[in-house]
């Protein structure tokens, strides 16, 4: 089914207009609603779940972080509007499918509102993190994957002018992998390629790339077949996937996002960490 409601956690970052951008893309394709979310954390909440500049806030009082996130909310209101007028973009008539979007505001707890909402949307569009720089959080990534139970787009430092048309489907055999090829099969179906990369040393037991062109064909994608031999580490086939996409010149990525758990790609690297950390086209994930 098309992406045609959209969600965007808004987050300062020096990512934010691709962000929006790489939202867009899809949202223009589809007729979609797309919503800027806020969030406005109590400094209680903040502390407690480690949003950002909740820490800080400890040595300040509450009016001056309640102040601070108004401030934050203001600038994040500015950036959605002028990413909204400068692309004609205009409110939303309920009942009618149109290209349109809305800001949101909510004061909560924390960034697990974020997943939360999440599940009532088609789609959810989150930056890439990126060391050295203002990005968005990685607990805003992991919660909308693992809380949402729908997939996420990882939106690139770039905005994107296109996605979807040479799709690289990054096959582990795995459960979350199934998943992300399940929730985006209709891009498959409108892609001009699509190919189905394995890479040794980063398989999990389960079906072949060989089963999954197969199932493909039966529901109208061609997908070619990628196989790289060797034994490598679950991170190393991250780098390679997104090495593959490069060399291919494939603008979406779908992978499941930690087949392994989170601490074990923490403590050892894995596929899903290395391209998150790497990533320069926007990768298709679910959990």
């Amino acid at each position: 089914m098309p992406f045609r409601s959209i969600l965007v956690p808004l987050e300062e970052s020096d990512i934010l207009t691709s962000v929006l951008d790489t939202a867009l893309v899809f949202a223009k394709r589809y007729n979609s609603y797309i919503e800027g979310l806020c969030i406005r954390p109590t400094l209680a909440g903040a502390v407690a779940v480690g949003f950002e500049g909740g820490a800080a806030a400890l040595s300040g009082t509450e009016e001056q972080f309640e102040e601070e996130q108004r401030s934050r909310a203001e600038r994040l209101h500015e950036h959605f509007e002028a990413f909204r007028t400068a692309n004609g973009i205009p409110d939303p008539e309920y009942g009618v499918p149109k290209l349109c979007a809305q800001w949101v505001e909510d004061e909560a707890s924390g960034i697990g509102v974020f997943g939360q909402r999440a599940r009532v949307f088609d789609l959810t569009v989150v930056g890439r993190p990126m060391p050295g720089a203002m990005t968005p959080a990685m607990n805003t990534l992991e919660t909308v994957l693992f809380e949402s139970g729908r997939p996420i787009l990882i939106a690139p430092p770039n905005s994107p002018t296109h996605i979807g048309k040479n799709i690289l489907i990054g096959w582990n055999g795995g459960t979350e992998t199934a998943r992300a090829i399940a929730l985006g099969k209709f891009l498959l179906r409108e892609a001009e390629k699509v190919t189905v990369l394995a890479v040794e040393g980063g398989m999990v037991p389960g079906p072949s790339a060989e089963d999954v062109i197969t199932n493909l064909r039966r529901d109208g994608v061609t997908a070619e077949l990628v196989e790289i031999p060797g034994r490598r580490s679950a991170a190393d086939a991250g780098r390679i996937i997104l090495d593959q996409a490069s060399e291919l010149g494939a603008d979406l990525v779908i992978k499941g996002g930690y087949t392994q758990s989170r601490l074990r790609q923490m403590i050892f690297g894995g596929a899903t960490a290395a391209i998150l950390a790497n990533a320069e086209v926007p990768v298709l994930m679910a959990h």
